[in-house]
């Protein structure tokens, strides 16, 4: 294909997949698009570990990497902090209302208030400084793209990008954000619409795009679009309005090879487009999720309300790890509280195919939909 993206980043086809999950990012590469792994929640030593794996499985295909900086975070500024520290300061009120909520359910609680795969001395959730060495540890790999998302990339991460000859991208959820994260040198814009799954704007794919995409023109800075997008056709339409390739994640969930649980892909399969919510009850930062008892327990009359970015993390993680140990092992009443990220395209799933099986699905149906639109020009 002739695309801005495919030159940009040594690719066939313009299809960028974000996954935390090393399988996927290696099957989409292998099968011609752009693999991109979520980072954000490694410490440099595990993500060394993925990055060695994705190596050796890629075929030498290229892939990029994605790290959460927030330009606002409630305890940016603090540089002493660590997990363990942070998380002492999560009142009693917010870890009474969430033990009670996993009791009700039947699920075991316990009084840390750390995942289990969290060491106390670790850094914080989406600490800038763990962004910045988790990139110095990818830059020993042959990483094609760096991107992040939640505001303007430090400058520290635009100079690392462009001294080892790597583009930065970054997500935006709006015109005028687009505007200063291009005025800031990024490289490449992932216009990312409200109906996209994680931490996500409010306005639509459909009116993003070219939003962006006229107030970008003649700045010589890429536009992806984000946002629902799920199928080929999607993609060709994306395109026709100006996008270079398109970005997507919540279809990868519902893959073979996705980190996400059994029981996840099946109320991805069941669900339909209504059934996710923005809501802070997993980062402090409004994001979209598929709806739950946890979700829904949030927004109701005896919540204490969210914590802001990254406490709430701290005490929604660990409780969602047990809810999920707890589902797998056959509670019923678990289940109900079983969510994760996933945009509204959820209601376009209708199985759970292996990554390389949804890479030809987008392909053939992107050139249907081309061949539908060049059968409408010539009447």
């Amino acid at each position: 294909m002739k695309s801005v993206l495919c030159d940009m980043l040594g690719i066939e086809f313009p299809l960028m997949a974000f996954s935390h999950c090393r399988d996927v990012v290696a099957a989409v590469s292998k099968a011609g698009g752009f693999g991109v792994l979520g980072a954000t929640g490694l410490l440099p030593e595990q993500l060394e570990v993925e990055l060695k794996w994705i190596d050796e499985h890629v075929d030498g295909k290229p892939y990029g990497l994605d790290v959460l900086i927030p330009e606002n975070m409630a305890v940016k500024e603090e540089k002493t902090l660590t997990a363990g520290t942070l998380a002492k300061r999560i009142p009693e009120a917010h870890k009474t209302f969430v033990k009670e909520l996993l009791e009700a359910h039947g699920v075991e609680t316990a009084s840390n208030a750390l995942p289990n795969v969290t060491r106390e001395d670790a850094p914080p959730p989406f600490w800038p400084e763990n962004a910045m060495k988790l990139l110095e540890t990818a830059f020993n790999h042959p990483i094609k793209l760096i991107a992040n998302a939640l505001g303007v990339p430090p400058k520290e991460m635009i100079d690392l990008g462009h001294k080892h000859g790597v583009p930065v991208a970054a997500l935006a959820g709006a015109r005028e954000h687009a505007v200063r994260l291009a005025d800031a040198g990024v490289d490449l814009i992932v216009a990312q619409g409200g109906e996209a799954g994680g931490h996500c704007g409010e306005v639509s794919t459909l009116v993003l795009i070219p939003e962006v995409v006229r107030a970008l023109k003649g700045r010589n800075v890429p536009v992806v679009a984000a946002g629902g997008i799920m199928t080929g056709r999607q993609m060709a339409a994306c395109m026709a309005m100006g996008a270079a390739g398109v970005w997507t994640g919540s279809v990868w969930l519902a893959t073979t090879e996705s980190e996400t649980s059994e029981i996840f892909r099946e109320k991805m399969v069941a669900a339909r487009s209504r059934d996710t919510v923005r809501s802070k009850s997993r980062t402090g930062k409004y994001s979209r999720q598929l709806r739950s008892a946890w979700t829904d327990a949030w927004e109701g009359s005896n919540s204490p309300g969210p914590l802001p970015m990254p406490l709430q993390t701290l005490i929604s993680e660990p409780a969602l790890h047990r809810v999920d140990k707890s589902a797998a092992g056959g509670n019923a009443q678990a289940r109900e509280l079983v969510t994760y990220f996933v945009g509204q395209g959820v209601g376009l799933v209708d199985d759970v195919l292996s990554a390389r099986q949804v890479v030809q699905d987008f392909k053939q149906e992107f050139a249907e939909a081309i061949s539908d639109m060049v059968d409408l020009a010539e009447g």
